[in-house]
């Protein structure tokens, strides 16, 4: 019997180290910090909806804690046609629920400052984008970051059209202050930290979505570690939105996590400022 067990704990070991390699991309360079990589003093992630943020929480949890560096959070929409799971609030109020969720979940980042705009959910898309990129220049232009973080245009990390949307605003509005500075001459970031998902863990889990996604995305240029409790936690945060990856992805979070272990980033410096 210990020899069958023994046999069957090699046999899973094994299994567990053949499905870690999906979620690896040997075009990465890990860190422990990306903001520290790069030298960011100020970083500002730009999303679409409350949660999106627990993408990068390895990446905003060390630009603050290892890294000393100003955070902030634009969350465009307040994810009002989101899917409860589990069912937490009557849907007339997921708004406001998932409003305070993210605020909550920005405190638990640490995060210095937050915004959480009124986009339509699910509508990004239909929002004149001349509107939507100037809003962000102009929240770039208040907290003046060096570093965006935002999601990949052509995939939205997930496929999710609101998350390609504002991942091209974001680069816009980057853009736009690379090339045109503000009035104080502040010119916009620096870089922009693309998140990525691994393209053959998502292609292996993502359905119909991970096959868009891995055929729509770049090689990684860096990645890092998150915290497992940190992300854990901050899904306990997002209570109407806790059973999300095993809904998705038909694993458990905790699974899902140790298989993808760590954030990927494709990071594109702007150019030389004049």
């Amino acid at each position: 019997m210990a020899g069958l067990a023994l046999a069957l704990l090699l046999v899973c070991a094994g299994l567990f180290a053949w499905a870690s390699s999906l979620f690896s991309e040997p075009s990465a360079r890990e860190v422990p910090s990306v903001a520290g990589e790069l030298g960011a003093t100020r970083v500002l992630a730009v999303f679409a909806h409350p949660d999106d943020e627990l993408r990068a929480a390895g990446l905003l949890e060390a630009a603050k804690s290892r890294d000393h560096a100003f955070t902030a959070l634009i969350t465009a929409t307040r994810g009002e046609r989101g899917t409860q799971v589990p069912v937490v609030a009557r849907q007339r109020d997921l708004a406001l629920v998932r409003t305070a969720e993210v605020l909550k979940s920005g405190y638990a980042l640490r995060l210095d400052e937050q915004e959480v705009w009124g986009f339509p959910d699910s509508g990004l898309s239909g929002v004149d984008f001349e509107w939507l990129a100037s809003r962000v220049a102009e929240a770039m232009d208040r907290y003046k970051p060096d570093l965006v973080v935002t999601f990949w245009p052509g995939s939205g990390e997930s496929g999710h059209p609101d998350h390609m949307r504002i991942g091209l605003a974001a680069e816009a509005a980057a853009r736009h202050l690379n090339e045109t500075p503000a009035a104080d001459g502040y010119r916009g970031p620096k870089w922009i930290a693309y998140v990525v998902a691994p393209r053959r863990g998502i292609r292996a889990i993502g359905g119909a979505a991970g096959a868009f996604v891995a055929a729509n995305e770049p090689e990684p240029t860096l990645s890092m570690r998150a915290k497992l409790s940190t992300r854990m936690g901050g899904w306990k945060i997002h209570a109407s939105q806790e059973y999300s990856i095993p809904t998705t992805y038909h694993l458990p979070a905790r699974l899902y996590y140790l298989l993808w272990g760590d954030e990927f980033y494709k990071v594109t410096e702007l150019k030389e400022r004049r």
